[in-house]
This record gives structure tokens, C-alpha cells and sequence, in this order.
């Protein structure tokens, strides 16, 4: 059957089997928001089928869109360094987007990141709740208030309660904070690398704690 193209929401495009290869597969084919047609392919999530942590940020950016890949661009290289001074492992995790097309706005020869409506957000939930359901992490980490507000609620904030352990039924431990890419545009940018080191940490040792 031949599906409908924006249509408002990805869940029609979810495989009948939930695991990572098939998802992947079949979100490489989404058309429920608008999205799809300036990006250049979908970025789904990368990562351990079974990791202890998930990470997720906003959408792919410039980088991410021409490779395929989430975080690998600028942002994606803070994020290794502050994982690494945080002492955790990203090969052992799962790092994914709550949007997985590139949204962007010429300037120039430039692409500029736009940031994702509340519609194109509810478009592209079900791709991120069935990663959630797949992965089943011990540990969330939401980068940026889009990721935040997206899982969340639209009244969270990021700038109250960053850094804490959160109570929700997404996993054991939620924890919001900054996205890298905030950290890169920072006048102070080394003390706000140590502050998402710090946020980072809490996340590594409360996972030791429970392990």
C-alpha cells in the first residue's frame, strides 16, 4: 500500500518489527512532515540496541544531513570531549535527535538551522518513543530545550531544572541540559563546556551508583 505523504505523524511508517535495523530501515522512507523534501536523507540514531544511556538533541545539522550521521559535526565533537571528560563511553551509547531531517534556511551558499515547529516535533515522535522502546536506557539525557519540551512537556524548562534527576517514566534516570551546539555560540564557552561536564557527570555516577 502506497503511504500518504504529511500526513502529520510517522507512526504509519513504523515496521511491524521494533528493532533498530528495521526502524532505521523504514524511517530512511519517511514523508510525514515537510521536512523530507529539503533534506538530504533521514538521520536516525546510532548507537548500542541495548545501551544504558540515551542521548538526544534537536535535529541533525548541516554535517549530520550530508553524512547520515547524528552528531557529527561541531557539535557532535564537543559532545565526544565532554563525554570523554565526563568518563563515559559514547561507543557505549545511544545518540539520537527527536527530529531526523535537517531543517535549514539558505543564506548564501550557507544551510542555517531552523528550529523544528511543535508540529514537525509531533510528526517525528513516534520514530523517538519507538527507539525508546527498543533501547530501553537506564539513562536519558535531553540536550537543549527542544529535546526537553518535546519529551517533557512544552512548560519545561531547561534553564530551572538542568542538571537534576528528573522523576518520569522514560527511564530510571532523566536528566535535561544544554546541546553542544548552545556551548560553540557561548562568549564564556569554557566554562560552559565544564557546567555540561558537571551535568554529564551526574548522569555517569548515578548510573555507577545503580549498575
Amino acid at each position: 500500500m502506497t503511504k500518504t505523504v504529511d500526513t502529520g505523524s510517522a507512526a504509519e511508517y513504523l515496521p511491524r518489527a521494533l528493532n533498530l535495523g528495521a526502524l532505521r530501515e523504514a524511517a530512511a522512507g519517511c514523508r510525514a512532515c515537510p521536512l523530507w523534501r529539503t533534506a538530504t536523507q533521514t538521520v536516525f540514531g546510532e548507537g548500542l540496541e541495548r545501551a544504558d544511556l540515551m542521548l538526544v538533541g534537536e535535529q541533525p545539522g548541516d554535517r549530520e544531513d550530508r553524512e547520515g550521521r547524528p552528531f557529527v559535526g561541531p557539535a557532535g565533537r564537543l559532545l565526544d570531549d565532554a563525554l570523554e571528560a565526563a568518563e563515559i563511553d559514547r561507543t557505549r551509547a545511544y545518540v539520537t535527535n527527536v527530529v531526523k531531517h535537517f531543517k535549514w534556511q539558505a543564506r548564501g551558499k550557507r544551510r542555517i538551522h531552523q528550529k523544528p515547529s511543535w508540529s514537525e516535533l509531533s510528526a517525528c515522535r513516534p520514530w523517538l518513543e519507538a527507539e525508546l522502546r527498543v533501547v530501553r536506557p537506564r539513562a536519558l539525557v535531553l540536550l537543549g530545550a527542544t529535546a526537553a519540551q518535546s519529551l517533557l512537556g512544552r512548560e519545561f524548562r531547561v534553564t530551572r531544572q538542568r542538571g537534576e534527576l528528573l522523576d518520569s517514566d522514560l527511564a530510571e534516570l532523566v536528566l535535561a541540559t544544554v546541546h553542544p551546539s548552545a556551548i560553540l555560540r557561548a562568549e564564556d564557552r569554557e566554562s560552559e563546556f565544564q557546567a555540561f561536564v558537571r551535568d554529564l557527570k551526574v548522569v555517569a555516577a548515578a548510573l555507577r551508583g545503580r549498575g
